[in-house]
């Protein structure tokens, strides 16, 4: 059986509280360089209550140094979804050994979930919302859960979706955390360039957004930097990013 589509309070679920110390922070410490916004949080603000989540893709290695540069033991986590490159799974141990990360937590989908929703591994063929749901958005709900905040290498640069990201945001009672938010394709290239940090090997055949493999395309000239995710339908994210993450914990369709 299918899960459910995704209702709209998957998208706007906010805990007010939450929404409130978000944007609070967000005044009084979004204007920081990305490396003092990470040095404060993991800290000071949510001193070992914090995480990071990386899919290790295309601009995965600019956040992962600098938190290697504030602490080596913070948790990392990756949602292995069964559909990834294996490039990216390369990748991310070259990057883990390249700045001495110790903390990765790999969470992976509910294998009775899976072969209830997905039995034949073929749901991104028809359904590409349920397939997100039991492969990234219900695994990343239990990997954050032991966490009061987390940190993503998002910026407002990757898609028009992301042009008002705050770098302080809510999602239920947590925190989610974009230290990059205002960061530029040349700010990107240019710390890449002055610490020699390892490239996914994909991007050089034109993945600028490196997802699951049966749903990743190369970019086309022109085109934003995730127009090669869904490519072809109305999808533009996974919904690990939609502030109704938090319902997933309890989402009795997965």
């Amino acid at each position: 059986m299918l899960a459910k589509p995704r209702p709209l309070d998957r998208i706007v679920d906010v805990d007010d509280g939450a929404a409130a110390k978000a944007a609070g922070l967000d005044a009084l410490y979004g204007h920081l360089k990305p490396l003092e916004i990470i040095e404060r949080s993991a800290r000071e603000l949510f001193h070992d209550e914090i995480a990071a989540v990386s899919s290790f893709g295309a601009d995965s290695a600019v956040l992962l140094h600098m938190i290697a540069e504030i602490d080596r033991t913070l948790p990392v986590i990756f949602l292995d979804t069964g559909k990834h490159f294996e490039e990216t799974l390369g990748y991310r141990d070259a990057l883990v050994a390249d700045f001495g990360l110790t903390n990765i937590r790999v969470i992976k989908p509910e294998e009775a979930a899976l072969e209830r929703i997905d039995p034949t591994g073929n749901l991104h063929q028809s359904n590409t919302d349920a397939c997100c749901d039991v492969r990234k958005v219900e695994p990343l709900a239990r990997g954050v859960a032991p966490f009061r905040a987390w940190f993503t290498g998002r910026k407002r640069f990757q898609a028009s979706t992301r042009a008002g990201l705050p770098v302080f945001e809510a999602v239920g009672p947590r925190i989610r955390i974009n230290p990059l938010a205002h960061w530029t394709t040349s700010d990107q290239a240019d710390y890449m360039r002055a610490h020699a940090l390892r490239e996914n090997p994909l991007v050089a055949y034109g993945y600028l957004s490196i997802g699951c493999f049966p749903c990743t395309q190369p970019v086309q000239p022109g085109e934003d930097a995730r127009s090669g995710r869904w490519a072809g339908h109305a999808k533009t994210e996974c919904g690990i990013h939609l502030s109704g993450l938090e319902v997933s914990l309890t989402d009795a369709s997965l």
